[in-house]
């Protein structure tokens, strides 16, 4: 099967990444005794029951106590364990953030954290419980990378990768299952964007939860209007694949970057600071949620309503190469 030719027919279902992530730490803390998660009260939505069930002695609950949660992880990870702190993405990059700039990136502590429920996972509980802006402050933090999975083969490899960095990583995960965008030469590099569609009118670069859409997309406009479209899943937020990046501008045709995230500091910006630093001059953009609070609904109906859709995606990559 030719990347050019995947059709949503021919993408296997998965479960929910934050799944695939606790059964992937279940594997890792079977034989290393190391691997430590520390949650606040987290375990339910986590999916985190069975692992403390299997390894009681490697797993610490701190209570809805965010900052206590990087700092005990911190504190784990200079005594020698390799700690992932798990909590809801919303509550553990905002309420615990200078925790992480100086307990976890400043100490150079490396600590996984991992936001679960992201984006708009939560839907209509709103936006206490959004998060929006966690690309951008992390963004702004010195040392920490940040990677954010688009489906359940680059989580296991995300997981697997920040098990064995020394160095302080978020992994950003939802909560709805996810297609296998690609398991035909399926590569997982950090660092790397992956790309799991090609042609050469148009290109997504989409990343978590909304490279789905981007390539449902691009399907509907090689059907309907023999637009080809690469579709990338940039995986890797920080630090972001420029190479790539410039390899896509030398096409010459529109780029659009999709996140769900805020547009301001997010995946978009971030890859238009490196378009416009090295002067490449290409039409270009950015999709996600604008400087507002969102609309209530759920996470399907505020995509739809932002335009992260497929049909909101497949309008888009007409309009700007109709203009």
């Amino acid at each position: 099967m030719e990347l050019d030719k995947i059709e949503e027919k021919d993408l296997r279902m998965g479960i929910a990444n934050q799944v695939v992530f606790a059964e992937t730490l279940e594997k890792l803390a079977a034989s290393n005794k190391n691997v430590m998660v520390v949650t606040s009260d987290s375990r339910g939505s986590g999916k985190l029951v069975p692992f403390g069930e299997k390894y009681p002695n490697q797993i610490v609950e701190v209570g809805i106590a965010e900052q206590n949660l990087v700092g005990v992880a911190a504190g784990l990870a200079s005594a020698g364990k390799k700690p992932f702190a798990v909590s809801p993405a919303c509550f553990i990059t905002a309420r615990a953030l200078e925790q992480i700039k100086n307990d976890v990136a400043y100490s150079d502590n490396p600590v996984v954290l991992v936001g679960i429920s992201a984006g708009v996972s939560y839907g209509a509980l709103g936006t206490t419980h959004h998060s929006l802006h966690d690309y951008a402050v992390l963004r702004a933090i010195n040392n920490i990378s940040i990677l954010a999975p688009a489906d359940n083969f680059e989580t296991e490899q995300a997981v697997h990768y920040a098990a064995a960095a020394d160095k302080p990583i978020y992994i950003r995960l939802g909560k709805k299952p996810m297609p296998f965008l690609n398991e035909v030469d399926a590569k997982f590099e950090f660092g790397k964007g992956r790309t799991v569609r090609e042609g050469k009118d148009l290109v997504f670069i989409a990343t978590g939860e909304t490279v789905y859409p981007a390539l449902s997309a691009a399907n509907e406009l090689e059907e309907k209007h023999g637009i080809k479209s690469t579709v990338v899943s940039m995986h890797t937020i920080k630090p972001l694949d420029t190479e790539l990046l410039d390899d896509l501008a030398a096409y010459g045709v529109p780029i659009v970057t999709v996140e769900e995230h805020m547009v301001n500091g997010g995946l978009g910006e971030a890859c238009a600071s490196h378009l416009m630093q090295k002067r490449h001059h290409v039409p270009f953009v950015m999709v996600g949620i604008p400087d507002e609070y969102t609309v209530t609904g759920s996470q399907v109906e505020i995509f739809n309503y932002y335009g992260i859709s497929k049909d909101g995606l497949y309008c888009l990559g007409k309009e700007m190469l109709s203009n």
